[in-house]
Order: C-alpha cells, then structure tokens, then sequence
C-alpha cells in the first residue's frame, strides 16, 4: 500500500513540474512575442541616445564658449594674465565635462528602472567612507585647487619640481601634466608636489662667454663683440634690452675669456645664447682675431713643418 502511495505521489510531482515548466515557458513566449515589449526597449534605447547625444553637444557648446570667453578677454582693453587664464579655462572644461557625464549616467540609469534616491544616498555614505580612506587623492585635489589658486605655474610655463623639468600642459584637480623638451610626458600627482621652480615668471638672462688667443687684443675684441650684439640687438624679437658687454671674465693659460649678458624673454637665454655664439664667431674671423683653438692648431702644423 504504501508502495502505491510513494508511485502515484511522484506521478503527481512529476506532473506539477511539468506542468510548471510548460507554464513557464508560455510566459517566456509570451513575453517574446509580445510588440508591446519591444516597443518599450525600442523607446529606451533611443532615450539613451538622445541623452548621450545632448550630453556630447552641452559639453561642446560649453567649451566652445569658454573658449569664445577667453579670446574675448585676451582682445580686452583690461589687461589679463594670459597664463592664469589659460589654466582656469583648462580647469573649468575638465570640471564641465565631468559633471555633464555624471548627470547623463544618472539618467541613463534611470531609463532602466534604477531610482536614483537610493543610489545616490549610498554614493554620499560609500563617498564618505572613500573619503577617510583615499587621504592621498583629497591632498591632491587640494593642493591642485592651491596651485590654481596661488598661481604657483600655468598651462605654458616650464617648471622644474623634483628631476621632473618640461613644460606644463594640463593642471587637473589631481594630477599634473609635464612635456619634457625631448617628448616624454611626465603625469605627477598633484600632492607630490612640494617645490616648484617656474621659468616662465621673469625673463632670463642669457650668457655668452667667448675665448680668444692670449695674443689678441683685448680692446678690439670687446669692439667687434659689441658691435656684432648691438647689430644682433635690432632684428632679434627675444631680446629684451640691450646686450652688455662686461669685459675679460677671466685669464687662462692661453686664452682670455669675454663676457656678453642680454636679458631675455623668459626661456629663451639658450635660444639667444647661440645665436649670440654664432654671430661673434663670424665677425671675430673676418676681422682675424684668432681663438685658442686656432692658435693650437696653427703651433702643431709649425712643429710639423707644414
């Protein structure tokens, strides 16, 4: 007897999860071939382009017009510090950027069923307790927000903090972007950033040391160089004031050591320095005044008899 009772039990159970397995899959292609579910998903796949698409326009707009803004206060009559302009402008752009992309995310995932109330109550707790453990990113973005604040460098200037030197090309509100002079790009967070020396700030002063033979004379030297940097002077757009020539800077062996300094625009010294350089080395040969070089290798070819 009970045999038949255990038999037609697990009939019955064999039949109930039949039965719920065929109810189920009813449901499924129900709610596959149902239009109205389609259209549903068809009208939130095109919400969410529209949002994308609106987000990528406000944000273009919003830079074109920053953009606009600051070319309208460069051509001002006020004048404005370019440097300082340039990087809240940088800044402004990164901070527009992010927030329009947060906004969208957030209506993006409000298409989808997601309330947003929960969501961003728990990102005020979880940011919170983010914020008591990533002490180091809330020092970057602090001392980023100082560095902009204090004007300590901007967007262009060429600084040197650490064995980083290059010239800035992006302050964020974490990191910091350098471009070394031979092309590498150096990302230094901004809490890293402890002393900074900014070559950008005053002009620089380029200086020119020419040697010439011991034999020479020294007053008409100093004459061609001056006159060679006056004329250098009137066509170079890097000089700030005129040359000046300070006289014998020091006495060797076999040659004597003559100093030129000409203040600069700022970072352009070794720029002006060569040019400096190769124009006295011309008028010193047509005028004959001999180099030490010069000498040594004229003293080796008498030794050799040539």
């Amino acid at each position: 007897m009970d045999q038949w009772v255990r038999l037609f039990l697990a009939e019955d159970k064999a039949g109930a999860d039949a039965a719920t397995w065929l109810q189920f899959k009813e449901q499924i292609v129900n709610y596959v071939s149902n239009p109205d579910v389609w259209m549903n998903y068809l009208f939130i796949v095109i919400k969410v382009i529209v949002i994308y698409t609106a987000a990528r326009l406000v944000t273009k707009f919003a830079d074109k017009t920053l953009q606009h803004m600051l070319a309208g206060r460069e051509k001002s009559p006020l004048k404005f510090d370019t440097r300082r302009t340039k990087t809240i402008g940088k800044l402004i752009g990164n901070i527009t950027t992010y927030v329009v992309n947060f906004i969208m995310i957030l209506m993006i995932l409000n298409q989808f069923g997601i309330r947003l109330e929960p969501l961003l109550a728990g990102a005020g707790v979880v940011g919170l307790a983010v914020g008591f453990g990533a002490q180091s990113l809330v020092k970057d973005v602090i001392t980023g927000f100082f560095i902009i604040f204090e004007d300590q460098f901007a967007v262009g200037d060429v600084i040197q903090t650490g064995n980083f030197k290059g010239t800035v090309e992006e302050i964020g509100l974490r990191v910091t972007r350098i471009k070394s002079w031979t092309g590498e790009v150096h990302i230094i967070p901004n809490g890293t950033i402890t002393q900074v020396t900014n070559f950008s700030v005053n002009n620089s002063v380029a200086v020119v040391d020419v040697s010439v033979a011991y034999e020479e004379d020294v007053d008409k030297a100093l004459a061609v160089m001056r006159e060679t940097v006056l004329q250098n002077y009137e066509t170079n757009v890097n000089m700030v004031k005129a040359p000046e020539v300070l006289g014998v800077q020091s006495l060797a062996g076999v040659n004597i050591t003559l100093r030129v300094t000409v203040e600069c625009k700022p970072n352009m010294q070794f720029a002006v320095a060569r040019e400096l350089y190769a124009e006295i080395k011309k008028a010193f040969d047509s005028h004959g005044i001999e180099v030490p070089y010069q000498r040594v290798v004229n003293f080796h070819k008498n030794e050799r008899g040539e």
